[in-house]
C-alpha cells in the first residue's frame, strides 16, 4: 500500500477507455493497491484520444463505485462546457448513494475545445469561460446542499429545482475546484474542500519535482489570498497536485516516485495524482513498475 511517511494522500486517474469487462479490474486494483482517491476524466472526447473509445464519467464512476468498498472517486474534472447544474446535480446524488458517500467532485473551467464545439457551441472567450465556471460551481453548490432551488443566473438558472433526497455526504458530496486565475482562485477558497492544479500550464513539460514544486507552491500562495480575501483560513482547504500533463510524476522507479512525493509534500502539497500507465502515449507507463511503486 502507499506509504503513510509519503506525506501525501495518493490518487489515480483511470481514463474511460477501456469496455467495463477490462476497465473494471483496473478500479479493483487501485483499491487494492491502497490508493486514497481514483478518478477519471470528465470530456466528450479528449484531445489525441477522440477517434478512441471513451466512456461517460459519470456511469463509469458507478460502476466502479459497486467494485470497490472504500476509495474515494470522483472526477477530475467536470466542467460546464456540456453540462447543466440541475440534472448533473441529480446524478451526483444518485451516484453519492449508490456509492455510500464516496464521490468527490472534481469541477473546473473546461477546456476550449472539443466539448462545446461537439455540440455545435462556439468556443467561449476567456471572461464566459470565468463567468459560466462561477455560476456553474454556486448553482451546483446550490443544489446539491439544498431541497429546492430557484436561481436566475446569465448563463445557468433553476426553477424550484428539486434535489431530494440530497446527499449521503452533508452538507454536500466535497468539491475539488481546478484553478490557478485570480477569479478561480477565489471560486475555489470559497468552494472547494480541495484545490486543484496541474502546474503553469503555459510551460512545456515534464517538469522535474523540484520546479514543479516552486511552480505550485508560487500558485499556493496565490490560494493563500484568495482564502484570506473571502474570510477562510488557508489552512482549511487541501491542495492537490495532478501529474502527468506538465509535471513529471516520477513513476520511473520507487526511489524517484517517493522523492517526487516527498518533495511536493515539503511544498504543503496535501494530495498527489498520478495516471494509470496506458501502452503508448499520453501517459504511457510501464504496469510492472507502477506496481511495484503502490505495492511497496
Amino acid at each position: 500500500m502507499p506509504d503513510s511517511r509519503l506525506g501525501v494522500r495518493l490518487g489515480a486517474v483511470i481514463l474511460p477507455e477501456h469496455h467495463w469487462p477490462e476497465a473494471r479490474s483496473r478500479w479493483r486494483r487501485a483499491e487494492e493497491l491502497g490508493f486514497d482517491h481514483v478518478w477519471t476524466y470528465d470530456h466528450l472526447s479528449w484531445r489525441s484520444l477522440r477517434d478512441t473509445a471513451w466512456f461517460g464519467a459519470v456511469p463509469t464512476l458507478t460502476a466502479a463505485s459497486l467494485v470497490t468498498d472504500r476509495v474515494r472517486l470522483g472526477t477530475l474534472v467536470a466542467s460546464p462546457t456540456f453540462r447543466h447544474p440541475v440534472p448533473f446535480a441529480k446524478e451526483l446524488i444518485t451516484l453519492d448513494d449508490i456509492s455510500g458517500g464516496r464521490v468527490t467532485l472534481g469541477i473546473g473551467a473546461g477546456g476550449l475545445r472539443f466539448d462545446p464545439t461537439a455540440m455545435g457551441l462556439p468556443e467561449w472567450s476567456a471572461r464566459e469561460r470565468a463567468d459560466r465556471f462561477a455560476e456553474f460551481v454556486e448553482l451546483t453548490d446550490r443544489l446539491l446542499r439544498e431541497p429546492v432551488t430557484t436561481y436566475d443566473g446569465r448563463y445557468y438558472s433553476a426553477d424550484d429545482a428539486r434535489t431530494y433526497p440530497g446527499c449521503v455526504q452533508r452538507p454536500r458530496i466535497p468539491f475539488a475546484v481546478a484553478a490557478t486565475g485570480r477569479r478561480g482562485l477565489r471560486v475555489a477558497a470559497r468552494h472547494g474542500e480541495t484545490w486543484v492544479t496541474t502546474g503553469d500550464r503555459t510551460v512545456s513539460g515534464p517538469v522535474d519535482s523540484a520546479i514543479g514544486a516552486r511552480m505550485v507552491a508560487e500558485q499556493m500562495a496565490r490560494l493563500d489570498e484568495a482564502c484570506e480575501e473571502v474570510g477562510r483560513d488557508p489552512a482549511s482547504i487541501g491542495r492537490l497536485v495532478l501529474t502527468g500533463l506538465v509535471l513529471d510524476a516520477g513513476l520511473e522507479s520507487v526511489e524517484s516516485f517517493r522523492d517526487t512525493a516527498g518533495t511536493y509534500a515539503d511544498a504543503g502539497v496535501t494530495d498527489l495524482v498520478v495516471h494509470w500507465p496506458r501502452p503508448a502515449e499520453p501517459f504511457a507507463g510501464d504496469v510492472r513498475t507502477f506496481e511495484r511503486i503502490f505495492s511497496t
